[in-house]
């Protein structure tokens, strides 16, 4: 504090002007919380006990206009409506997680991952002949797709010199990256159906499926690494005499391999969860089946829908194991994902980390 003819002068006055205290925001979410959670818990409707805590938090820039100015007050205006849009995305997410988690929970057990659903009615039974499918299907899936994926990329970035072909290619990719679910099953059934006959039902045929659907995904994400690759590390590998096969191999791929290894990770992570392709081609059963060559196979997805589609006699033993494998799923998307964030940060360059 100083003072000019007399007169108190505060330095953050004069250079900022007027504002409000620093725990003002932080207050009025408070009291939005409390608020918005008191009128939910008089028996208001969960939408009016959100509007309720929404409009305590406009006040803020109320506020701001007759301490701040309206420069400052639109600015806190914004932060309000920013904030609150990335609240509403955030509010299916959580209630999806809270949903799945809270009813899935109740027949995880031993038994539920161990036991098939093999003459079981009612009460009882398991996942497990729709756990071996899925991770079966979307293995050998993986199998077809990451050399296709990974090739075509290479071929993009390193050998096409953007000629026709090249411009093909990347048309065909980007049309297959849109197409539903459904008409990669439609696709893998029709293929099928020209060597067994009609009504074939295979589990390979669910990995050729689901492995239309990650083709364009390894594709383009293969291709953005490939891309960040500095053609520096490739004119001196070039300077040194190796051959261009060579250079991709051993040092283009490795100084890409964390972006690779993503892709295909978030790729499966895509697809495991697919019920259409899988209920066309692959359908379901009550038995184990590790034969993808052999007969139906059944699949988590599939396995879910089935539960709820016919739940039998009573439904609820049912209903509660589309749920137990809802959460299954989820559970295998999230570890896929935390595993491609763990490849992405230990093999990314440390200067990247």
């Amino acid at each position: 504090m100083t003072t000019t003819l007399d007169r108190p002068v505060d330095i953050q006055d004069e250079l900022y002007g007027a504002q409000l205290p620093s725990w003002a925001p932080r207050g009025l979410v408070l009291a939005a919380v409390v608020a918005g959670a008191g009128a939910y818990a008089l028996g208001a409707a969960p939408l009016i006990a959100i509007l309720i805590g929404w409009a305590i938090c406009l006040c803020l820039p109320i506020l701001s206009v007759f301490v701040e100015g309206r420069r400052k007050a639109t600015d806190r205006l914004v932060t309000v409506l920013v904030t609150s849009a990335f609240g509403l995305a955030l509010f299916p997410l959580v209630s999806i997680l809270y949903t799945v988690i809270s009813k899935g929970t109740k027949v995880l057990g031993v038994e539920f991952f161990t036991f098939s659903m093999r003459n079981v009615v009612g009460e009882g039974g398991g996942i497990y002949q729709a756990l071996v499918g899925t991770l079966l299907i979307t293995a050998s899936a993986a199998v077809i797709s990451i050399p296709i994926g990974i090739f075509t990329a290479i071929y993009l970035v390193e050998y096409s010199d953007e000629n026709r072909l090249s411009r093909w290619i990347r048309f065909l990719v980007d049309v297959m990256t849109g197409i539903p679910s459904i008409v990669a099953g439609l696709f893998a059934y029709a293929l099928f159906v020209l060597f067994f006959g009609e009504g074939v039902r295979l589990g390979i045929g669910g990995a050729v499926a689901l492995s239309v659907l990650m083709i364009p995904i390894l594709v383009r994400s293969t291709e953005e690494m490939l891309k960040l690759v500095p053609n520096e590390l490739r004119e001196a590998a070039y300077a040194l005499g190796v051959p261009k096969w060579r250079t991709v191999s051993k040092v283009v791929l490795p100084t890409a391999l964390a972006g690779i290894v993503t892709g295909i990770t978030l790729s499966v992570a895509r697809v495991i969860g697919e019920t259409a392709p899988l209920l066309i081609i692959a359908g379901t059963t009550d038995s184990v089946n590790f034969n993808l060559l052999d007969g139906r196979m059944a699949s988590l997805p599939v396995f879910a829908y089935a539960s709820v589609r016919s739940p039998g006699v009573p439904p609820e033993f049912s209903i509660d194991r589309a749920w137990g494998a809802a959460l299954v799923l989820l559970m295998i998307v999230m570890l896929l994902n935390l595993i491609a964030r763990l490849v992405s940060y230990f093999f990314s360059p440390k200067g990247e980390r």
